[in-house]
């Protein structure tokens, strides 16, 4: 049996994002019941040298949609991370989760062995589809979605697993 690259990656993204909205949309409803300045969950770190909630957020979606985008052979959507309030960051999950429906299976399936270069400030990574998606794209998507989701819980937004895993059909 081969593994589907498209089923493997983009409903697990989709997932995850949409169950990130239900999430912000959970700490957004804490902060107005409980009278707490929003900016104090946004800008949150569980360690001084820890990114800020917004980033966790930020990083999410950049995942989700760079992994995406280099399956299909395109250039990743650029954002501009201005969102710092909660409709801010709902939206940004939003279209994030918009771009990720307009991929299909056929630009995405066949990607095991196409090459993705990751360019960041001083190094460069290359990988293989498949090793990028299981080894890189998928644990980085998933550590910043729980970095996420444990800032809120630790600020005592009252979230349970199953807002992080959603319903299962």
């Amino acid at each position: 049996m081969s593994i589907s690259m498209y089923d493997f990656s983009m409903p697990a993204m989709i997932r995850g994002l949409t169950n990130l909205v239900g999430i912000l949309q959970k700490a957004e409803a804490h902060v107005e019941s409980k009278g707490i300045n929003p900016e104090t969950l946004i800008e949150y770190r569980l360690y001084p040298d820890m990114l800020p909630f917004r980033v966790q957020v930020y990083i999410a979606t950049d995942n989700a949609k760079g992994c995406g985008a280099r399956l299909a052979g395109m250039t990743p959507p650029s954002y501009e991370d201005i969102e710092n309030t909660f409709p801010d960051l709902i939206a940004r999950v939003n279209k994030t989760i918009a771009f990720l429906q307009t991929l299909t299976r056929e630009q995405i399936d066949g990607s095991e062995d196409k090459e993705i270069v990751l360019k960041f400030r001083t190094t460069e990574m290359t990988f293989k589809g498949l090793a990028y998606l299981t080894g890189y794209a998928l644990p980085n998507f998933y550590f910043h979605m729980t970095t996420a989701y444990d800032i809120l819980r630790h600020n005592g937004v009252e979230l349970g697993k199953s807002d992080f895993l959603g319903k299962h059909e």
